[in-house]
């Protein structure tokens, strides 16, 4: 009987928990309203997205973070990597700006078809980035470029100069005072005659000592720069049909160099406002590029590193602090 009454007794307890536990839950309005924003914080300034757009057919990967209604930051790539290069500047401007970083087609998880099937052209990469900003409907933002990022976003410059709002550029180069004696030899022969010998010296860029030598040589602190660097790009450049591609892309930069006059038409025009952050030590695009902007955009600031081609390895803590500053975000 005793035990009867106690089983009673603790199913009744049970049903008046499960009855407290599973009533309606309810806030007051503040306090919704307090839960609501730092869900959208969370969501749409901590986080890094990682997502894909088909964009003429072909499968764009981009990164995305930050709240659209702030000012947007298109992030250009240089060679040879893609929009990982950007993985610490992400986060560190997305509390105050929208970034979108894409991998141009043949280049980090986008699509990489054979040279056979797709022309590897700055135009095209270009056409394709332009694409993807359609379809995200971003209208207007601001180009962050390095290395092949120029030649990229100096294009879409060309194309709508009213929706850039600025630029800032790390070691990307709009003038030939900017390119080192060493890539010199090797694609001043290579744009007068596409040919076996200037083919194979061009294939140098392409190899494994190379990849590193970009992110190690100039660096402040050799150690500290991460060898899962070179190890994801290299793993990329050696991938089947690769190397084709990427000498047509070598050979098709002669066409970025043809279009500076045009470009610095536009810069005088124009006049974005401009930050440069360069990596001073950088044998491939040495200073004088940077300092060449002032000739057609005379208020252009220059920031410089105690660093290699990536300064972002090593400084990119300072470069979004300069990015806020001068670009001031919502």
């Amino acid at each position: 009987m005793n035990k009867t009454k106690t089983l009673s007794s603790a199913a009744a307890a049970i049903t008046v928990s499960a009855a407290l536990f599973f009533q309606p839950f309810s806030i007051d309005s503040a306090s919704a309203a307090k839960l609501s924003t730092t869900h959208h914080k969370e969501v749409k300034m901590n986080k890094t997205y990682y997502r894909y757009a088909t964009v003429k057919g072909l499968k764009v990967f981009y990164r995305e973070a930050g709240d659209p209604r702030n000012p947007t930051i298109v992030l250009l790539h240089g060679f040879p990597t893609s929009s990982h290069m950007y993985r610490k500047l992400i986060p560190a401007l997305a509390d105050k700006f929208h970034l979108i970083a894409p991998d141009y087609i043949g280049f980090g998880h986008s699509d990489a078809p054979s040279n056979t099937d797709f022309k590897y052209t700055f135009a095209a990469l270009t056409d394709h980035v332009s694409g993807l900003l359609e379809q995200l409907n971003v209208q207007s933002y601001i180009l962050y470029m390095q290395d092949y990022g120029g030649p990229v976003g100096f294009r879409l410059f060309a194309e709508h100069p009213e929706a850039i709002k600025g630029f800032v550029v790390q070691n990307s180069n709009a003038y030939m005072e900017g390119v080192g004696d060493a890539p010199k030899k090797v694609f001043l022969p290579l744009w007068e005659a596409r040919n076996a010998a200037t083919e194979e010296a061009a294939r140098s860029f392409l190899k494994a000592e190379t990849t590193q030598f970009q992110y190690t040589f100039g660096a402040k602190d050799p150690e500290a720069i991460n060898p899962d660097n070179w190890t994801i790009d290299q793993a990329l450049l050696d991938r089947p049909g690769t190397e084709a591609y990427q000498i047509d892309l070598l050979e098709d930069y002669k066409t970025n160099v043809g279009a500076y006059d045009a470009w610095h038409v536009l810069f005088k025009k124009y006049q974005p406002k401009t930050l440069i952050v360069w990596g001073k030590n950088d044998p491939f695009f040495i200073p004088a590029g940077a300092e060449a902007f002032k000739k057609d955009i005379p208020a252009t600031k220059i920031v410089w590193y105690e660093t290699g081609h990536f300064a972002l390895e090593e400084h990119a803590a300072d470069i979004a602090t300069e990015i806020k500053t001068t670009f001031s975000g919502r």
